[in-house]
């Protein structure tokens, strides 16, 4: 009787979650329609006061129903968010019609289930055409696979919250004649993986991708005499010990690339920090246009002459021109000893005014400059709004 009760409730509740999948979908082509006008007229694709007056609406009448402001807050963070990268991805197909692909062939590293494999799918859900998954086994090989028009774009590994930039990319960057064309920041989580979790024994041998090791360094100090070898990838970890069938060995990587290797998690959030992301860059042949209603970051490379001040000089021109810098990285020039070169990630559009003015004083006043790429900036920051404020008003 009581199993009977429950199974009508949760029958009603699916027939809910199924019209509220059909509202979403309705909602979404709606802000397509938003998109197309934006278009049109040359609108900012973001409208921050129109967000917090959503937001302030939403609490309100959530409120009524009994809501909790925080849950519809949180919700409805995720939905606008969804609305903003569906907007960028559509005004910067109509910016670049050539670049729009039946096929989108995709070089990354790894095979199946890799952290790099899982940003290439999120990051490709978003446009249109056919997703063909190129894996690889070196940061060099997948450039060389766009290099050589065997794959139309790389995803590649750039910097994490935990290890910080990653350096084999930095230095491929420096010599690639590629475009930087866009970027995603994608949530790692890091789990022990196991070939049959109900009969583990004591694991001697752990298998996982280098930057894994690094981000997962406190972890490993507790695991004691453990033998650690590194793979070219979380995918190749997680094949080696699907292969292997053991009780003593294990892989590091994500859950859900682990079920594709059919393995299981015995123990996840193994990351030094508990807040562990990757941000990815997407780079093609040809650079592409960024609408100016579309927030965008620029990244340049320069190296300076070897003069006290010199790259102070050279710093101080993103001030003049009120330009945010949100990354600089140096790295070692090859064949010129005691040389760097300079990565830098800009906040602005190398359309805009400003960001022209400083790159063509950055071109006569440093050794060595060029623009690697303009690209949609992906991280979409939440519209930040009080929920006890709201419901005041």
């Amino acid at each position: 009787m009581a199993n009977e009760e429950l199974l009508k409730l949760r029958d009603a509740i699916s027939s809910l979650d199924k019209d509220l999948l059909g509202i979403i979908a309705q909602r979404q082509k709606l802000t397509q329609q938003v998109a197309e006008t934006k278009i049109k007229h040359q609108i900012q694709v973001r409208d921050q006061a129109r967000e917090e007056q959503l937001l302030i609406r939403l609490i309100k009448q959530g409120h009524e129903y009994g809501l909790d402001p925080h849950f519809v807050t949180k919700l409805f963070h995720v939905i606008i968010e969804d609305s903003v990268l569906n907007q960028q991805s559509l005004l910067a197909q109509h910016a670049n019609p050539d670049a729009t692909l039946e096929i989108n062939r995709v070089a990354f590293l790894g095979e199946k289930g890799s952290y790099s494999n899982l940003a290439t799918k999120k990051y490709f859900s978003r446009r249109s055409g056919e997703l063909v998954e190129i894996g690889c086994k070196s940061f060099g090989e997948i450039i060389q696979k766009v290099e050589t028009n065997a794959a139309d774009y790389a995803v590649l590994p750039i910097e994490n919250t935990s290890s910080g930039s990653i350096n084999e990319v930095y230095d491929q960057l420096q010599h690639t004649r590629l475009s930087i064309v866009g970027e995603l920041t994608h949530e790692i989580n890091h789990a022990l993986l196991v070939y049959d979790p109900a009969n583990v024994g004591k694991i001697k041998t752990l298998y996982a991708h280098p930057q894994v090791f690094a981000q997962c360094s406190h972890f490993l100090a507790e695991l004691g005499n453990v033998e650690v070898v590194p793979c070219d990838s979380t995918s190749a970890a997680m094949q080696k010990v699907q292969d292997l069938k053991s009780n003593e060995v294990a892989a590091m990587g994500s859950e859900a690339g682990g079920r594709l290797y059919e393995l299981s998690a015995i123990k996840s959030n193994l990351a030094n920090q508990k807040e562990n992301y990757s941000r990815f860059i997407v780079v093609a042949r040809k650079p592409i246009n960024v609408p100016l209603q579309v927030p965008a970051k620029t990244t340049v490379i320069m190296s300076t002459v070897q003069a006290p001040g010199a790259l102070v000089d050279a710093l101080l021109v993103f001030k003049e021109y009120n330009i945010a810098m949100t990354k600089l990285e140096s790295r070692p020039i090859d064949g010129n000893p005691w040389e760097e070169m300079f990565y830098i990630d800009m906040r602005g559009n190398i359309e805009d005014g400003p960001v022209q003015q400083a790159i063509n004083k950055l071109r006569s006043t440093t050794k060595y400059f060029k623009v690697l790429g303009c690209y949609p900036v992906e991280e979409v920051t939440p519209t930040r709004i009080a929920a006890a404020s709201a419901l005041a008003e």
